[in-house]
């Protein structure tokens, strides 16, 4: 007698599966990898998406701190996701959503509240078929209607947390055709003292792969330099893939420069042969340029941006050092981005200050540092420096303004000083009632209406845009009157809330409430940050010209 299906898992979804795992140790580049892969696939013709599993315990990355996992990233349906996705968007030119991101927290949030509806009809209900029939659903459910997808494994292999998706790709790879899923394994390619490439950490991460199921069809050596022939031999030889499934990834100095490397070592040319994939791929002088004469493009001259936060951590402002790289790019010119420490800016960061060309204030949470960007923006104000300022820079922005020259003593943020006499910046209306704090701030996109004949319109080309958000505070309706008094004004408005700050008789004043940062693309850099870098072109032509 035939019996119920106990999930409602559909093993047909999705076209080809590229998984990627890494292996010795954490935070070797697994992301960059699949990005490059992605890339070059997309170059070649094909339409490819991309999902991130992040083994931890967390729903989502909204409430993690930025110190342990860098950046929260927000997608345009306002999902919270690790930094990795930012880079699968900027890679591949696409946006993605927040079935894109699998966390242990949303899985088994899941499968437990359809065990407590009853929906498994009085089965037990287990990590096998049920959690692991649960990833598998969210891998092809986000992969249908694309060429290929690529699932990236967070994570090292070995880790307990990551066991269960491990055993689902084993599950996978049986339900698939030989042709139709790949597995890279990224590890690490230590040097020994005399300079040798070492091989050992790799050989026992296959073996650890291995003794669950899995057999790699693609090893990938991070290391300083490229692997030597005898490496990738040695390697090919212990691990039981050919040899010319062994591939380099070097340390560069961009990593927008990583497709190139492993296009070069022929990377996507193995992947598209092991796919059957190779007869559909654009040929080769036929495949999009547009990412290699991008990134290789002869630049002329520098600026200097001090980018003014409180996480001494590149991680944590990740997307923006990428955005003003874009605009860079945008403009031809390198930008060299000065970290100035908000906490120390009376022991040398000051002077940092000094130096740059232009000031960006990010975003952020709590009352640290904040008197030191404040103090940053005041700079940037009184001294006519560019100066861009995101989220809580936006709002910093409107209470240095309040305090220094329209003299509310005491102007703050209710999140900064409850207490405040002049709560120039206050909580968001319908934040009032919540209990919790995971997915529940002003989220994804928004448009945002654009006044004619301003700043803004002239930096976005139009009357309207449409940006990501993460905030629960915003500029108090009650004090704009007050506060558009003079040479400051909203240029940007979302019905009742203030979306954009602009000032008047200043070569570039400018904060979004929103996050440009998550929309900017090598090739599409965002107009807020290619008009900081512009402003800062034109005070180096006019002093130039004095």
């Amino acid at each position: 007698m035939p019996t119920e299906p106990e999930t409602d898992y559909d093993p047909t979804l999705g076209n080809k599966f590229i998984f990627v795992t890494g292996g010795v140790m954490s935070g070797l580049g697994k992301g960059i990898t699949a990005a490059s892969t992605g890339r070059l696939l997309s170059n070649a013709g094909f339409d490819v998406t991309a999902v991130k599993i992040d083994p931890y315990l967390n729903v989502d990355a909204g409430t993690m701190n930025p110190y342990q996992h860098g950046e929260v990233y927000v997608l345009e349906d306002g999902g919270e996701v690790d930094l990795d996705l930012g880079n699968y968007e900027r890679f591949l030119d696409i946006d993605m959503t927040f079935d894109h991101n699998i966390t242990t927290g949303k899985t088994y949030q899941h499968v437990i509240e359809k065990e407590r509806a009853g929906d498994y009809l009085g089965k037990t209900v287990q990590i096998i078929p049920h959690i692991t029939d649960d990833i598998k659903r969210r891998i092809r459910e986000a992969a249908e209607g694309h060429d290929v997808c690529i699932v990236e494994v967070g994570g090292t292999i070995g880790d307990i947390e990551g066991m269960p998706y491990l055993e689902a790709l084993r599950q996978f790879v049986h339900e698939e055709d030989e042709d139709d899923v790949l597995l890279t394994h990224v590890t690490l390619i230590p040097y020994s003292k005399n300079g040798e490439q070492k091989t050992k950490p790799t050989q026992h991460s296959v073996k650890e792969l291995r003794s669950i199921g899995l057999q790699p069809d693609i090893l990938v050596g991070r290391c300083e330099t490229e692997l030597e022939p005898e490496t990738k031999e040695k390697i090919a030889l212990f691990c039981d893939v050919p040899t010319e499934a062994v591939f380099s990834n070097a340390d560069v100095e961009d990593i927008y420069h990583v497709p190139l490397m492993v296009e070069e070592e022929g990377l996507d040319e193995y992947v598209m042969e092991h796919l059957d994939l190779a007869a559909d791929a654009l040929p080769k002088a036929e495949r999009n340029n547009e990412w290699r004469n991008l990134v290789t493009q002869e630049t002329e001259g520098s600026v200097k941006i001090a980018l003014v936060g409180k996480y001494a951590l590149e991680d944590a402002y990740m997307s923006i050092h990428e955005s003003l790289k874009h605009a860079g790019l945008d403009q031809g010119v390198d930008v060299d981005i000065l970290w100035v420490d908000s906490d120390e800016m009376a022991d040398n960061h000051m002077e940092r200050l000094h130096d740059a060309d232009g000031i960006v204030v990010p975003g952020g949470f709590g009352s640290r540092g904040t008197l030191g960007k404040i103090e940053a923006i005041r700079y940037a104000r009184e001294n006519e420096i560019p100066f861009l300022g995101l989220c809580l820079g936006f709002q910093l922005a409107v209470i240095e303004y309040a305090r220094n020259v329209l003299d509310l003593e005491g102007a703050d943020s209710t999140e900064m000083e409850p207490e405040t006499p002049h709560p120039v910046i206050d909580l968001l209306p319908e934040q009032y009632d919540l209990e919790d704090l995971g997915g529940t701030m002003r989220l994804g996109a928004h448009e945002t209406q654009i006044s004619p004949d301003t700043l803004a319109s002239e930096v976005y080309g139009g009357t309207s845009c449409v940006e990501r958000h993460r905030h629960r505070y915003e500029v108090n309706p009650k004090y704009i009157d007050r506060l558009e008094a003079d040479d400051l004004s909203f240029s940007g408005k979302a019905k009742n809330r203030m979306e954009i700050v602009e000032l008047a008789n200043h070569p570039y004043f400018f904060g979004t409430q929103f996050h440009p940062e998550f929309k900017s693309r090598p090739g599409r850099a965002s107009p807020p940050f290619v008009g900081l870098v512009k402003a800062v072109l034109e005070a180096q032509q006019t002093e130039v010209e004095a």
